[in-house]
């Protein structure tokens, strides 16, 4: 009978182990929504944007800012490194972060290193009369482009994909969910097959390829500084978006999910054609 008792007090002991060990775990390893996750300007960056911030003409430049925070020059350089640059905003209607990130050779080295564009800029950009200011930074939120082979069998699916994600509207708050966007991938939604990562090795599935359209979405998300609440990297590299740059789908479990943090509507601009990927965050105005 003493026996019986040890042996359930040992399985209590074991099972409580376990239940503790399994909680330890949670703690450690990444969740899968990352909510913590913010795009942002590195405080180190600072005075290297302070190199491409005039006060005088951020104040003025900006109507809405006047009321909102009068000519105080901190409380404005502190609007442009936190909100400013991710709304395609300049600071001295000289440099525009939002534009110079456009340059695809930038984009390789330096992926999401926001400080890196403008010490690239200062150091030689100037230099080399790269353009950082076009005029209209303000009628694009984020923009990304990508290239695939329109004669591979993936192709179809990308351009399927970027036609179901192609002018959604969110509202300010609202959700969306790239898999609920393009639907299962089934035969009978249009996928075919295409090459896609499974186990750390590249196999064929049913809707393959489609993961460009969500690492494009998510580049141009990273430009617009909308902070993505779910988000995986693939287990292997890919080569049409810089590392770290990426966005993997995998049925339902693994999505790109974000919210519209802006104060007013955007919608998502897609087009797929001769084997160009371009995704844009527009503001909407309905019409």
């Amino acid at each position: 009978m003493r026996e019986a008792r040890q042996d359930i007090k040992v399985k209590k002991y074991s099972i409580g182990l376990m239940i503790g060990l399994f909680a330890f775990l949670m703690l450690i390893l990444p969740v899968r929504v990352q909510a913590a996750y913010r795009v942002q300007i590195n405080e180190s960056d600072y005075d290297s944007f302070r190199a491409v911030f005039n006060a005088e003409y951020y104040y003025n430049d900006n109507a809405d800012l006047q009321e909102a925070i009068g000519f105080d020059e901190e409380k404005l350089f502190q609007h442009f490194v936190t909100c400013g640059i991710f709304e395609g905003r300049s600071g001295d209607g000289i440099f525009c972060l939002h534009t110079y990130m456009k340059y695809e050779d930038l984009q390789a080295a330096f992926g999401g290193d926001y400080g890196a564009y403008c010490r690239h800029y200062l150091e030689y950009g100037k230099i080399e009369n790269r353009i950082a200011m076009t005029g209209n930074e303000r009628t694009e939120i984020g923009e990304f482009t990508t290239l695939y082979d329109t004669s591979e069998q993936r192709a179809v699916n990308v351009e399927l994909a970027a036609q179901r994600v192609n002018g959604t509207v969110l509202q300010p708050g609202e959700k969306f969910s790239f898999n609920k966007t393009v639907l299962p991938r089934t035969r009978a939604n249009g996928y075919v097959l295409g090459p896609s990562f499974a186990g750390g090795r590249e196999v064929e599935s049913i809707g393959g390829g489609i993961c460009q359209v969500s690492s494009t979405l998510y580049a141009s998300l990273i430009m617009a500084g909308i902070p993505a609440t779910e988000r995986y990297a693939h287990s292997l590299p890919v080569d049409y978006v810089p590392h770290g740059m990426d966005a993997t789908i995998a049925g339902n479990s693994k999505d790109l999910k974000f919210v519209n943090t802006l104060p007013y509507p955007i919608v998502i601009n897609v087009t797929a054609k001769d084997g160009v990927l371009t995704v844009s965050l527009d503001p909407y105005e309905a019409g």
